[in-house]
């Protein structure tokens, strides 16, 4: 099996004023083999050094039985890799990755409520996940999505979403908004979403984290001090 996979943009589309949806499609395999919630390395071209070149990003659509992929990437200042995805990159333009890989995936049998908290595109594996349940009518509890951002325009995803509560009750989706004021929803870090919902703790539940590692450092803790263990909490930095 060769290291690596190669494959070419063939979509890309605005989905917040600096994150865009870039869909790849894998040229070497008739069906991109993959768990919900894995990510790929990618080797761009944007340094003379191979180890500078590297770059991780979540998987953010769920394995369908097709060779094409989701990436939701944020554009950060300065960034070698977001500057080259953002200025350079285009339909057409072709990208060298690893092949799917981590740990940050679902469990073989969901007998738990899933609890999964996010900030930014961090939420790119969990949209993985639960399209992946829903798309394949996957046993599960309650699963409740808890997104925190600054402004409402940094909402990703949200129609999807909000079509998902619609059908599967089980589904419960929180924003909360940092800095929005015209608001009406939760304002606020994610912090005070999950304290305020899951103050008494409870063995059948599965925390998932995914975002920047401040944001998932502080929630650990949250979470331990409010007496959830260890094996509760599934967690996944950027950055």
């Amino acid at each position: 099996m060769p290291k690596y996979l190669n494959g070419h943009i063939i979509g890309i589309e605005n989905e917040a004023p600096q994150t865009k949806r870039f869909f790849v499609k894998v040229e070497d395999v008739e069906k991109i083999e993959f768990k919900a919630g894995q990510f790929v390395t990618m080797e761009l071209p944007i340094h003379e050094k191979r180890l500078k070149r590297m770059r991780s990003y979540s998987i953010a659509n769920a394995p369908d039985g097709s060779n094409i992929i989701e990436f939701c990437i944020v554009y950060l200042n300065g960034g070698l890799a977001t500057t080259f995805f953002f200025k350079d990159a285009k339909v057409g333009t072709e990208l060298k990755f690893k092949y799917p890989a981590g740990v940050f995936t679902l469990p073989s049998v969901i007998d738990h409520d899933l609890v999964f908290i996010c900030t930014g595109t961090g939420v790119a594996p969990f949209r993985s996940m639960i399209q992946y349940i829903f798309n394949n009518d996957i046993p599960h509890k309650n699963i409740h999505l808890i997104f925190g951002t600054r402004y409402k325009e940094g909402i990703l995803y949200k129609k999807e979403f909000e079509n998902l509560t619609k059908k599967h009750p089980e589904f419960k989706y929180t924003v909360t908004l940092s800095r929005e004021e015209d608001w009406s929803g939760e304002k606020g870090y994610v912090h005070a979403v999950y304290k305020k919902e899951y103050a008494s703790p409870r063995s059948d539940i599965r925390f998932y984290l995914c975002g920047w590692s401040m944001m998932v450092d502080e929630a650990v803790e949250h979470l331990k001090n409010m007496g959830y263990d260890d094996k509760q909490i599934r967690l996944e930095l950027y950055g």
